[in-house]
């Protein structure tokens, strides 16, 4: 079966309802596209939910920003199945964002977007950042992410880039200078 297929039908299955057991399957991290047919419901569901909760204020990509030159775009997969996605993006040659962290629902709490960040992390250091930050909501939604954020060091900081505050969003920041 050719990729285009496996991949579509990925896309079904992220959907299903049965939790996904990642203590048994590694995990594939792949540099990707964004506007591939398969990463669009995945996408699409998670700018839906971001609008429904924080409407205006929501700061997450579409297919078109998570594309651009300064993005790095990955998706994760368990066999032939898309479970997450997650960006980042260059700030500057010593700043990074973290964009888009994305578990598929079936795939929330089995350390999907554990292994993201983990990703995008070495992925930064790789660079040389100085430093990584990333901009998230407030509402009860975003608890389990920003939990996820402080277990791997991040803390809260002041609006980088060109972030304004409001009560619906907050931000914080990994210090990588070794």
């Amino acid at each position: 079966m050719d990729d285009d297929k496996l991949r579509a039908r990925a896309d079904v299955s992220c959907y299903t309802a049965a939790p996904i057991e990642l203590q048994r399957y590694t995990v594939e991290i792949r540099k990707d596209d964004p506007t591939a047919p398969y990463v669009s419901n995945l996408l699409a569901h998670h700018l839906a939910e971001l609008q429904s909760v924080m409407g205006e204020h929501a700061q997450a990509l579409d297919a078109s920003g998570l594309s651009a030159a300064s993005v790095t775009f990955w998706t994760a997969w368990q066999g032939e199945t898309l479970v997450g996605f997650g960006a980042l993006k260059q700030l500057d040659d010593a700043h990074g964002e973290v964009k888009s962290m994305r578990a598929a629902p079936a795939a929330r709490g089995t350390g999907v977007g554990r292994a993201i960040l983990q990703h995008i992390v070495a992925e930064a250091r790789a660079r040389k950042y100085m430093r990584l930050s990333l901009e998230t909501g407030t509402a009860e939604l975003h608890a389990p992410a920003i939990a996820l954020y402080r277990s791997a060091g991040f803390v809260s900081c002041e609006p980088f880039a060109s972030y304004q505050a409001s009560p619906h969003n907050q931000f914080m920041t990994l210090d990588l200078a070794d």
